[in-house]
């Protein structure tokens, strides 16, 4: 079986302490949520894993390393990986044929 790219984004819904217990989403993880449901055969080769929002988040850290837990990240299969969203929606598009994000 071959390895998947695997594309870490935050739960939905998250309490953040420092705003007195507000309830929080990540607009770039939500971005990405909304082209995983919108075109599901796009995303066959790719392993989506959910993470708290809480630091750290150990799939990241076992995966990209303590310093890199920014999300969304795109982990690439062979090696390397992107976490800043624009390098991210072009490697969701040359890597796996999703649309480009209009300029």
């Amino acid at each position: 079986m071959t390895k998947k790219d695997t594309l870490f984004v935050l739960d939905f819904d998250w309490p953040d302490p420092a705003y007195e217990g507000r309830r929080f989403y990540c607009k770039d993880c939500v971005t990405v949520e909304g082209l995983l449901a919108l075109f599901p055969e796009r995303a066959t080769n790719i392993e989506v894993v959910r993470v708290g929002w809480p630091r750290p988040r150990a799939a990241v850290v076992a995966m990209l390393g303590e310093d890199n837990q920014n999300l969304p990240a795109l982990a690439f299969a062979e090696g390397g990986f992107v976490n800043e969203i624009e390098p991210l929606l072009t490697a969701l598009h040359t890597r796996h044929g999703f649309p480009e994000r209009h300029p």
